[in-house]
């Protein structure tokens, strides 16, 4: 992937200063997916692996919402008609999209506007960062339409940042999270005014854009693989990740730059 020329069929791309902005583009419809923007965007994330250029990413959506979900036309009509293995090819695809935000080395930053519904609200939990407006709502709702709410990784990551009961309350009745409920809980880094959202959201991709990179994908690798390891086995899986940075030119870089009395100036190696 080359992040100057990238074009997406399915979303917008932007990229400047090593920020990447994927923004949802269906705004007449509040952003649903599709069969092709889930694939597109399952790919564009796997792809972030090798884009050595793209710091970090904010992830957004057009016209004053985030996205409402899958397409009820488009997605949940055709899937009442689809056989059990034709199904399983979709949860899977949908699950891969998750586990490429990640994987991707670079943090990503949710910009959460209005409605942030069913899978949209899963795009926000797997990113790193979420930043949202005092009138965001975010619903997993998938129990409205007949379904668990084990959907794209719910049920091990969405306790992770709330917690089990709040997980529990949100998967079951679908009701949607007020923007003040997700700050409150950490879900929501932090609320800001609409017309604020995007400049934020970008400035935050921008301050991590600046940082030591690899380092930084060396964290979003920890915190992941973490998860299911003793104490005992963490701290060593943290040794030796640390003792990696240790050996990057950025790590001597701040050193020299902090012996100097001025700001490092990283460059990801």
């Amino acid at each position: 992937m080359n992040p100057e020329t990238f074009k997406a069929e399915h979303f917008l791309w932007d990229f400047a200063e090593g920020v990447a902005t994927v923004t949802l583009d269906r705004p007449e419809r509040k952003n649903p997916l599709t069969f092709e923007s889930y694939a597109e965007l399952r790919d564009t994330f796997r792809a972030l692996v090798y884009a050595r250029q793209v710091k970090a990413v904010v992830i957004a959506g057009a016209g004053g919402n985030f996205s409402s979900g899958g397409d009820v036309h488009e997605i949940i009509g055709p899937l009442t008609r689809m056989a059990m293995p034709e199904l399983l090819d979709f949860t899977r695809m949908t699950g891969d999209l998750v586990k490429a935000m990640r994987a991707c080395p670079q943090p990503i930053v949710a910009a959460l506007e209005g409605i942030c519904a069913g899978a949209g609200a899963i795009l926000a939990m797997a990113s790193d960062l979420r930043l949202a407006t005092p009138a965001t709502k975010t619903a997993f709702l998938f129990t409205r339409v007949g379904l668990a709410g084990c959907d794209m990784g719910a049920c091990a990551i969405l306790p992770r940042i709330i917690g089990q009961g709040r997980a529990s309350e949100l998967l079951y009745t679908g009701r949607f999270m007020t923007a003040e409920e997700g700050e409150r809980w950490g879900f929501h880094n932090r609320l800001v005014e609409p017309e604020r959202l995007l400049d934020e959201a970008r400035a935050l991709a921008a301050e991590l854009a600046r940082g030591p990179t690899f380092a930084h994908g060396i964290t979003k690798m920890q915190l992941g693989q973490e998860w299911n390891v003793s104490l005992e086995t963490a701290i060593e899986m943290e040794a030796q990740a640390q003792a990696i940075c240790m050996a990057t030119n950025d790590f001597r870089r701040a050193f020299e730059a902090f012996a100097a009395k001025r700001t490092p100036e990283f460059e990801g190696d």
